[in-house]
């Protein structure tokens, strides 16, 4: 058996929802399964120190444009979702639970196009996410129920955690064969990996990484 595609995600990144109608095409082009991990973004922020796209004004209006562009280059459905930021903690604990691979697929589809798939009622009401999960014949109450345990919340948390000790520093990210990718634009580069013709396998990759600083720049004041 060849390795699963590992699919780090947060349902609130509009990236992590194209990638996540791209990736199971790209998986059964190389015999591949998808793994799908929920981790929090705004973890991965605040522990490499890093601000949110949306924190920032001009990134903002810019990834919102980038990813209509892309979604519709793809030809993926593409809606604002009713509020951004927001927090998706109940979202990615409902998709990490317990579940056989189908169903979790089944569900993250459902919550995704909750969020981004155009005039969504969003991810944040645990109503209405029960109602949501309800109507595609699912147990949506008794889902958002586990999800508010403390075994959901902490699967998340070390999922999150695995997820920073393995380098994930934004999502979507890919993990290809002890590879990481990071972001819808790497999803070439993956199938390079995957078919063999990763041209930095053929690169001394310790000269770059024992490149010296030379400026440090200033913490904000």
């Amino acid at each position: 058996m060849k390795a699963p595609l590992t699919f780090y995600f947060d349902f609130i990144s509009p990236y992590a929802y194209l990638g996540w109608t791209q990736i199971h095409a790209i998986a059964a082009r190389h015999g591949r399964t998808v793994l799908p991990i929920p981790i929090l973004f705004a973890a991965l922020l605040d522990a490499h120190g890093h601000k949110g796209p949306a924190e920032i004004p001009p990134k903002r209006v810019y990834i919102f444009k980038d990813v209509l562009r892309t979604a519709h280059q793809w030809k993926v459905p593409l809606g604002p979702p009713p509020a951004h930021p927001f927090n998706p903690l109940l979202a990615l604990r409902v998709a990490s639970l317990e579940m056989d691979p189908d169903a979790q697929k089944h569900v993250i589809d459902v919550l995704f196009r909750a969020v981004w798939g155009g005039d969504g009622p969003g991810v944040t009401d645990p109503t209405v996410v029960a109602e949501l999960l309800s109507e595609e014949g699912l147990d949506g109450e008794g889902m958002v129920h586990a999800a508010q345990g403390e075994t959901a919340k902490a699967r998340v948390r070390k999922a999150t955690e695995e997820a920073l000790h393995a380098g994930v520093f934004g999502v979507p990210s890919v993990l290809a064969d002890g590879e990481l990718f990071w972001g819808c634009d790497a999803f070439p580069h993956v199938e390079r990996r995957l078919e063999g013709a990763d041209p930095v396998d053929a690169i001394d990759l310790g000269r770059w990484a024992a490149l010296p600083a030379q400026s440090k720049r200033k913490a904000a004041q």
